[in-house]
């Protein structure tokens, strides 16, 4: 059964960083491109990073770029999204997703895997 395990999520202050982990149980990540989502209760889910099946081109959401970065450790079959200068409002669920494509992409619909997802929390 494939499935995505997320974890790393807690809650920080504003400014503060975090770094989610993405694993495979059951498989591995490496022939997947990999996204990261998040949502928050009303809202709908929404495209925060992604990153090719071997880690060459990587795809921002404005709303992140050049506050999270989003890597991979083939070695480890892991997926890294590394979260820096956090604000309130990227409070969320953080979900991690599988494409069987070479390269990441910002649509829900490309993601043929999903997480159970992760929370994140940025609060004084």
């Amino acid at each position: 059964q494939v499935q995505l395990v997320e974890s790393g999520g807690g809650l920080v202050q504003p400014g503060g960083s975090l770094r989610l982990s993405c694993a495979g149980s059951g498989f591995t990540l490496d022939h997947y491109a990999i996204g990261w989502f998040r949502q928050v209760p009303g809202k709908e889910r929404e495209f925060v990073a992604a990153i090719a099946w071997n880690g060459g081109s990587t795809l921002y959401a404005d709303s992140v770029k050049g506050r999270f970065t989003i890597s991979r450790d083939r070695a480890k079959s892991t997926v890294f999204l590394q979260m820096d200068n956090l604000k309130v409002e990227d409070t969320a669920t953080y979900y991690c997703a599988a494409a069987r494509s070479s390269y990441g992409s910002s649509s829900i619909g490309a993601y043929q895997y999903w997480g159970q997802g992760t929370q994140v929390t940025v609060s004084s």
